[in-house]
C-alpha cells in the first residue's frame, strides 16, 4: 500500500472536518492507557529523563558546528542540560536550497501523506513530548500532554489539509478549446503550485508546539522547505517533531534537510540573520509585539504572526454570577495566566450585574472572584496542576506592576508549594480594581497571572472600551456575559468589527482560554495582536503562487 493511499482517509475526514467547523479530533486529547497504551506515559517520562544532561541526537542534521542548549526546569529551576546541534545561518540556508530542488517535486498527494505519517509518528511520542513541555514551559501536566501533544497534532493536521486542498482547488492539466466560427482554438494548458522558497518557523516559550506546527505543516504541504528557529527557553519539544518528519523524509527517500531544527542560545540568537535572508520567503511567529512588528516589515517575506493583546470580559448580566465567578477564576488560574488567550481586563458597571436574584454591586462581584480563585489555588488536589509553573521569572514581576497601578489591590499574588516539584516557580493571580480614568495602565498586556477589574460608568461604556482596545491593542478573545439580546448582537457588532471572536456565557467545563482545531479560528488577523488566523485560506495559499503553462494542441 503506498503512503498516500494509507493516509487518503485521514486527509479526506480532516478536509470534511474545515468545512463542517464541528467538532473532529483526529489525535484523543486524553492520555488514555487504552488508547495509548498501557506503558504510554511511564515510557516517555523515562524517554525524557534519559536525555537530561546528554547530546539530542535524534535529528538528522549532519556535521554539527557546535552543539548548544540553555533550556531550564521552571518546576525544578535548573537546567535540563540538554545538547543540541547547532549550525549557522549560511549552513542552514544552504541546506535547505539544496534540499528544496527536491521537495517541490514531490507530488502533492505524496507530501501530505508523509506530513500525516510523520504525525503518527509524533504521536508515539506524545508522553514524551508532554514532559518535554512541562519542563520547558511550566505547564501542568494535563495541558503539556493535550497542548503540545494531541492539540498540536490536529491543529497541524488541519493546516496541512487545508493546504492539501488548496492546492488541489484546480486541474493541473486541461484542454481549452475556444470555438473562433470556422475553426476552433485549442491549446493545452496546465497548472503548477509553485512553493515561494525558504520557510522560518519562530517558536515562543511557552506554547512551543502548538504555536508553532500550523506554519510548519502549512509551508512543508506546499512545498516550501522549512527551519524551525524555537525559542532557547523551549527547544525539546520542537526538537521531537522534527525529528519524527526528518526520519520519515529519509525513509521515503528525502534530504531530511527539508526540515531542520535551528537552536540557539540567548547570547547569540540567529533569528535575524535568517529572517532577513533573501532566501527566506515566508516567516511564522509567535511572540512579543515588538519584535513581530519587526518581522511584518521586511521586505520580500509573507509574514504570518500571532504577536501580544489585551483580553477582555464584559460582565452585563447572568443568570447564575456564582457559576460565572467560578468559570472565570478558573480561566485566570489555568497556566498562572501565560496563554494568550487568557483574559485580563475585566469591565463592570459601576451599577453591578444583573441577575434573576438581583443586582451583583461590582465590590460582591470581585469578593465572588477572589474568592474562587482563593478556593482553587489553596486545594491541594487541583490549584498546583491547574497553576503550572512560571516559565520566566520576569512574568513574575508583572504581578508587582499591576499592584503599582494604583488601584484596590482585591488580592495579592503569591507562590504556593507544588507537592511533585518542591522548588517549582509559581505565582497565584493578582486582582486589582482600577478607574476607566487609568486607561493608560491597562491598555497594554501584563502577562501572567494579571487581573485588572475595572469599573465602568455602564455596559455600553464596557463595550467601548473592550471594543476600542481591541483595535488599537490587539486581543485575541473576548468573554461576555449578558441575558439582553441586544446587548448580545451590540458586543457581537462592536467586537466583529475589531476582529475579535467572543465567548458568550461560558460556564461548566469550557473556557474563554480554549481553541478547538478545525472549529475556531485562532486569532483573526483583523487587529494588531496578530496579521495572521489559524487556519483560514489565506494562511496556506500565500505560501505557492499558481503559475500557468500553454502551448497549442498538435495538428
Amino acid at each position: 500500500m503506498s503512503l498516500f493511499k494509507k493516509h487518503k482517509e485521514t486527509l479526506n475526514k480532516a478536509i470534511d472536518a474545515i468545512h463542517d467547523r464541528a467538532f473532529y479530533a483526529q489525535y484523543p486529547e486524553h492520555p488514555s492507557p487504552k488508547i495509548y497504551g498501557e506503558e504510554a506515559d511511564k515510557d516517555g517520562r523515562e524517554k525524557f529523563q534519559a536525555g537530561l544532561n546528554k547530546k539530542f541526537e535524534d535529528l538528522l542534521q549532519s556535521d554539527p558546528e557546535a552543539w548548544v542548549g540553555q533550556e531550564e526546569s521552571p518546576y525544578l529551576q535548573k537546567p535540563l542540560g540538554i545538547l543540541y546541534p547547532s549550525f549557522s545561518a549560511s549552513t542552514l540556508i544552504s541546506r535547505s536550497k539544496t534540499a528544496w530542488s527536491q521537495w517541490r517535486n514531490v507530488s502533492i498527494d505524496d507530501r501530505a501523506a508523509i506530513l500525516v505519517e510523520s504525525l503518527e509518528g509524533f504521536k508515539t511520542r506524545f508522553f514524551e513530548n508532554a514532559y518535554a513541555t512541562m519542563h520547558t514551559t511550566g505547564q501542568g501536566y494535563m495541558m503539556a500532554f493535550q497542548a503540545s501533544g494531541p492539540h498540536a497534532a490536529d491543529r497541524a493536521l488541519e493546516a496541512l489539509a487545508m493546504g492539501y486542498k488548496e492546492l488541489k482547488r484546480f486541474p493541473e492539466n486541461k484542454l481549452w478549446d475556444k470555438p473562433m466560427g470556422k475553426f476552433n482554438i485549442q491549446l493545452n494548458k496546465s497548472w503548477r503550485a509553485v512553493p515561494k522558497g525558504i520557510s522560518l518557523v519562530v517558536g515562543c516559550s511557552t506554547f512551543p508546539t502548538w504555536n508553532s506546527v500550523p506554519g510548519l505543516y502549512a509551508s512543508l504541504v506546499t512545498g516550501n522547505p522549512c527551519i524551525v528557529k524555537p525559542h532557547p527557553g523551549a527547544i525539546l519539544p520542537m526538537a521531537i517533531v522534527v525529528a519524527e518528519i526528518q526520519k520519515v523524509l529519509k525513509e521515503n527517500g528525502i534530504d531530511p534537510n527539508v526540515c531542520q531544527l535551528a537552536p540557539d542560545t540567548y547570547d547569540k540568537m540567529i533569528t535575524k540573520e535568517l529572517a532577513e535572508d533573501p532566501a527566506v520567503k515566508i516567516i511564522d511567529y509567535t511572540g512579543g509585539s515588538a519584535f513581530g512588528s519587526y518581522l511584518e516589515e521586511l521586505k520580500g517575506k509573507e509574514v504570518f504572526t500571532e504577536k501580544t493583546g489585551v483580553n477582555s470580559i464584559i460582565l452585563d448580566s447572568a443568570i447564575d454570577i456564582d457559576k460565572v465567578a467560578q468559570n472565570l477564576a478558573f480561566s485566570i488560574c489555568l497556566y498562572s495566566g501565560q496563554m494568550c488567550t487568557c483574559p485580563q481586563n475585566f469591565f463592570i458597571p459601576e451599577g453591578g450585574i444583573k441577575t434573576p436574584n438581583g443586582t451583583i454591586s461590582f465590590e460582591e462581584f470581585a469578593q465572588k472572584l477572589v474568592d474562587n480563585i482563593n478556593g482553587l489555588v489553596d486545594n491541594p488536589k487541583a490549584g498546583p496542576f491547574v497553576l503550572g509553573a512560571i516559565q520566566n521569572p520576569n512574568t513574575v514581576a508583572h504581578t508587582e506592576d499591576a499592584k503599582r497601578l494604583g488601584g484596590k489591590v482585591w488580592l495579592q499574588s503569591r507562590s504556593i508549594e507544588n507537592p511533585m516539584f518542591k522548588d517549582a516557580r509559581t505565582a497565584t493571580p493578582v486582582v486589582v480594581e482600577m478607574s476607566t480614568k487609568d486607561k493608560d495602565n491597562f491598555k497594554k498586556e501584563l502577562f501572567g497571572p494579571v487581573v485588572l477589574l475595572i469599573k465602568t460608568s455602564n455596559t455600553e461604556e464596557s463595550i467601548a472600551l473592550a471594543s476600542e482596545l481591541a483595535e488599537n491593542h490587539g486581543a485575541i478573545s473576548c468573554g461576555a456575559y449578558t441575558t439582553d439580546e441586544t446587548t448580545k448582537h451590540a458586543i457581537m457588532d462592536a467586537m466583529s468589527l475589531a476582529a475579535t471572536p467572543v465567548s458568550f456565557n461560558l460556564t461548566g467545563g469550557i473556557y474563554v482560554n480554549q481553541n478547538a482545531g478545525f472549529s475556531d479560528f485562532h486569532v483573526t488577523g483583523g487587529n494588531p495582536s496578530g496579521n495572521a488566523s489559524l487556519t483560514n485560506p489565506e494562511y496556506v495559499i500565500k505560501r505557492f503562487t499558481w503559475v500557468g503553462f500553454r502551448e497549442p494542441v498538435e495538428e
